[in-house]
């Protein structure tokens, strides 16, 4: 299929190839197009997916909110009197400003800095400042209607504790969208009520789908993070797998606790599999607790367009990746705990918290790697990726030295871009 874009460099828009149905060329000008993000605002973030937003747990009591975004689009999500969760764009509908400001907090109504025009919980224009005018003169016009104009609302969707939200009407039901392998592997790890341990922000110099093929590629884990490798926390010759969904943009990857794999088909290839000499000072930092009861001591998942839910050992958290722009992402990291988790299991999580994150033991080198590759292919938007590792399939075959899900996020991209 041929797509006209504008790349880095150039004057004019040239016409770009990407032939229908092919997952293991991945054309660089996706990550580089003004006119490809713009279309995905209206065709993914807009369209009929369910957006990540927040934790049922981050709303908890009447008159809690949280700003976010979906896609572009500032959120506000709150929780009104009447027990339910609204969610609606945070924009005013007189002038276009933000309605709320700050991160979240506590809130009876919602009223514009600007022109002091009212909404409440559920994002309903309840007041407008002089409506009436001043003395009998100036004032809206006696056809004003209040409720002929707000913020545009969302549906929601809850499932296991997070929050979901679409301005589409033809998004499925929510269970049907995850699958039922990866709505099963949520509730494995969302099992119970959670509380917000941390929140965080990183920033990425690359574009957002640069990053959520990362955390979809079981292939890098082992080469790029050495920590993993160097402390057995992650090989792909230890037991594991992976599980991708019918539509492709929904994944989980797992491994399980083996002491007994070797480095050998790492050392047979002469690849870097541990750091010589390298050793904790605090080997406490590495001790794990079976919480599930299965044995699996790391599982990262997917929801498409932007959620990834992270165990790592016992380091649990929600990642929540934003475009912001066409060479800049947003990683929301909210790190959780459960309700009823003793004063140990708090502080082992604490402690295992430093294993991922931007400065993480683990997955610091995540932060860069984007950057690297949207450096690396500022001016070859005519070339193209190769994601043929395991083939050209997106389902799962035995093995985590695969793309699948890589392949499975485009095959899902392409279906909502229609390209």
């Amino acid at each position: 299929m041929n797509v006209n874009v504008t790349t880095p460099g150039g004057n004019a828009a040239q016409p770009m190839e990407w032939p229908q149905g092919e997952l293991t060329r991945i054309p660089f000008w996706i990550y580089q197009a003004p006119e490809i993000y713009a279309q995905e605002q209206q065709r993914i973030y807009e369209g009929p997916v369910w957006n990540y937003l927040c934790l049922e747990a981050e709303v908890k009591a009447p008159g809690d909110y949280r700003t976010t975004f979906m896609g572009s689009m500032p959120v506000v999500v709150a929780r009104d009197f009447d027990e339910e969760i609204y969610a609606f764009e945070n924009r005013c509908a007189h002038r276009g400003a933000l309605i709320a400001l700050d991160g979240g907090g506590k809130a009876r109504d919602f009223t514009c800095v600007y022109h002091a025009w009212n909404y409440d919980l559920k994002g309903n224009l309840k007041a407008v400042a002089f409506e009436d005018g001043v003395a009998g003169k100036g004032g809206m016009t006696k056809t004003f209607c209040r409720s002929d104009h707000g913020p545009r609302k969302l549906r929601i969707a809850i499932f296991a504790g997070l929050v979901f939200g679409s301005l589409s009407d033809d998004v499925p039901p929510i269970e049907e969208y995850l699958g039922e392998e990866i709505a099963t592997r949520i509730k494995r790890v969302l099992c119970k009520p959670v509380v917000v341990t941390g929140r965080f922000t990183q920033m990425l110099p690359n574009n957002w789908k640069l990053y959520f093929e990362n955390v979809k590629d079981t292939y890098h884990a082992s080469l790029l993070h050495t920590f993993f490798t160097t402390f057995r926390i992650n090989r792909l010759s230890q037991r594991g797998g992976m599980v991708v969904d019918p539509s492709g943009g929904n994944h989980a990857s797992f491994s399980f606790v083996d002491n007994q794999s070797t480095e050998h088909d790492y050392a047979a290839m002469g690849l870097r599999s541990e750091i010589e000499g390298f050793k904790l000072k605090d080997a406490s930092l590495l001790t794990s607790v079976d919480e599930f009861h299965d044995g699996c001591h790391l599982q990262i998942l997917t929801v498409f367009p932007g959620l990834v839910l992270q165990q790592i050992q016992n380091a649990l958290a929600i990642r929540q990746v934003l475009p912001k722009g066409q060479f800049q992402t947003a990683l929301n990291w909210t790190t959780i705990g459960f309700a009823d988790d003793t004063a140990e299991m708090q502080t082992l999580r604490l402690k295992q918290n430093n294993l991922a994150g931007p400065a993480g033991y683990v997955s610091m080198e995540d932060g860069a790697v984007g950057g690297f590759v949207q450096r690396g292919v500022a001016t070859a938007g005519s070339q193209r990726a190769v994601v043929e590792m395991g083939g050209a399939g997106t389902t799962a075959e035995g093995t985590r030295a695969t793309e699948a899900s890589v392949r499975g996020f485009w095959k899902c991209y392409r279906a909502h871009m229609g390209i």
